[in-house]
């Protein structure tokens, strides 16, 4: 039982930390999920070629959401904690 709960603890600090991983996550089953729903309707395009294109648009996603997250990340790190130390040290003296 306590391990569980560490592990949901853990789970949660984890997505507090990088809140985009799961977002790409989602993004990359939601995608998946519509072309393959959509699968049925895709006309004279190959199997294979669809199947490609459904790959290519879920990657692009993770991808997308995985740089969002960096970039947010970089955005704290480098911009908002400097500024934040700045008004602190101003602050003592």
């Amino acid at each position: 039982m306590a391990a569980t709960e560490e592990n949901e603890s853990k789970l949660l600090r984890k997505v507090k930390e990088n809140p985009f991983v799961p977002v790409g996550m989602a993004g990359f089953f939601g995608i998946v999920a519509y072309r393959l729903m959509k699968m049925k309707n895709r006309g004279d395009i190959k199997m294979s070629v669809h199947l490609i294109h459904m790959r290519v648009a879920a990657q692009g996603f993770v991808v997308g959401a995985l740089t969002a997250g960096v970039l947010y990340s970089m955005y704290t790190d480098y911009i908002v904690k400097p500024k934040e130390q700045k008004a602190v040290a101003s602050s003592e003296h």
